[in-house]
C-alpha cells in the first residue's frame, strides 16, 4: 500500500501520539510512522512544521486530509474507521463527551504545569538553583498539588462506579483513549497522587495495549508500555 494511501503518523519525540497509536492498532486501521526530533531549544524541526504550521505532534495526514490536536484526531478516526467499535453504551456518553474533553481542558495543563515548575531550577545558572528551587517547590505545594489532589480523587471516584472503561461498556472509548496519556504520564512521575482504581486502570490499559502489539506482531517502541515502578 503506497504513503499516499495511507494514515500517516507524524511523532516527534515527547509528544501524545501513543494515544493515537493505540487507538488505530484497536481499529485495525493500517497505517505509517513517520518520526521527528526535537531541535535542542526542544522546538519541531522545520520538517514537522512545514506538515502542521503550529509545530506541534501529533498529526495526522490521512487521503489530503491534514489534522492535529490528540481530541480533533481520536473523534476524526473514530467517525471515520470506527464503525461499531469505540463507542460509548447510551448510559456512558455523557462520560465519554467529559472525559474526551476533560482530558487536555483541566488535567494536562495541571500536568503540564507541575512539569515545567520542575524543570525550571534546572535549567537555571548554577548558583541560582537552590533559590528557584525553593520557590518552584512551594509553587507546586500551594498552587497545583492542591488541585492535583482534587482531580484525583474525582478520577479515582468515578473509576469506582464505572467499571473498566471511562464511559462504561466493554471496551475503550474516545474518554480512554484521550485519558491514558494523562494518567500514565501522572502514574511515572507522581503516582502516589493516585488512587488504586487509577492505578489498575493505568496497569489494564498498559496490559491491554501491550497484548494487541504482540498479538498483532506489531514492533513499534512508540507502543510499549511505560517503564514504570508501581508500588
Amino acid at each position: 500500500m503506497s504513503l499516499d494511501s495511507t494514515l500517516i503518523v507524524h511523532h516527534l519525540n515527547d509528544s501524545r501520539s501513543q494515544r493515537i497509536l493505540w487507538l488505530l492498532e484497536e481499529l485495525e486501521v493500517p497505517y505509517e510512522i513517520k518520526k521527528y526530533q526535537r531541535n535542542a531549544d526542544m522546538t519541531a524541526p522545520k520538517e514537522l512544521v512545514d506538515v502542521n504550521p503550529l509545530g506541534t505532534a501529533p498529526v495526522i495526514t490521512d487521503r489530503g486530509v491534514t489534522l492535529a490536536e490528540s481530541g480533533a484526531i481520536v473523534e476524526y478516526i473514530i467517525d471515520k474507521y470506527g464503525g461499531s467499535k469505540a463507542l460509548p453504551p447510551d448510559s456512558g456518553k455523557v462520560d465519554n463527551l467529559f472525559f474526551t474533553h476533560y482530558a487536555e481542558g483541566s488535567l494536562m495543563p495541571l500536568l503540564v504545569n507541575k512539569l515545567i515548575f520542575s524543570m525550571i531550577p534546572d535549567r537555571a545558572p548554577f548558583i541560582l538553583r537552590p533559590i528557584l528551587r525553593g520557590v518552584f517547590n512551594s509553587l507546586d505545594s500551594a498552587l497545583i498539588n492542591p488541585r492535583l489532589k482534587t482531580q484525583a480523587d474525582y478520577i479515582e471516584k468515578h473509576l469506582s462506579k464505572c467499571g473498566d472503561w471511562f464511559a462504561g461498556g466493554q471496551g475503550p472509548t474516545s474518554a480512554d483513549y484521550m485519558m491514558s496519556f494523562a494518567l500514565e504520564a501522572w502514574a511515572n512521575r507522581s503516582l502516589d497522587m493516585l488512587g488504586p482504581k487509577s492505578v489498575e486502570y493505568v496497569k489494564r490499559i498498559q496490559a491491554r495495549r501491550w497484548r494487541k502489539a504482540v498479538n498483532t506482531n506489531m514492533q513499534n517502541p512508540l507502543f510499549e508500555p511505560l517503564d514504570l515502578e508501581f508500588k
